[in-house]
């Protein structure tokens, strides 16, 4: 844990206690780690796939925002690229 916790600060460049939820893959692709402050300590989960790979998106520049539900489709072991995030209007000024 405390190497995931040294990568997001020194590599990524964030903080680790922000309550962002860091999604980390294997080299094999069949395991995954998340990591998250969850304001009393960090908290980290591994999960490991019986059948198939984790479709894994291709970041810019290491960094990649998945909304909600793209996370949690990724976590699932599901393609998290067919998950499309509405695009909600920004609200007109209220008179």
């Amino acid at each position: 844990m405390v190497g995931l916790t040294a990568l997001v600060q020194s590599e990524l460049r964030l903080d680790p206690f922000s309550g962002m939820l860091f999604i980390f893959r294997a080299r094999r692709a069949d395991r995954i780690k998340l990591l998250v402050w969850d304001g009393t300590g960090l908290v980290l989960v591994t999960k490991r796939l019986q059948d198939g790979k984790f479709r894994w998106p291709r970041p810019g520049d290491g960094v990649m925002k998945l909304s909600a539900a793209q996370a949690s489709a990724l976590i699932e072991g599901l393609d998290w690229s067919r998950v499309h995030v509405p695009r909600v209007p920004k609200p007109l000024h209220a008179q």
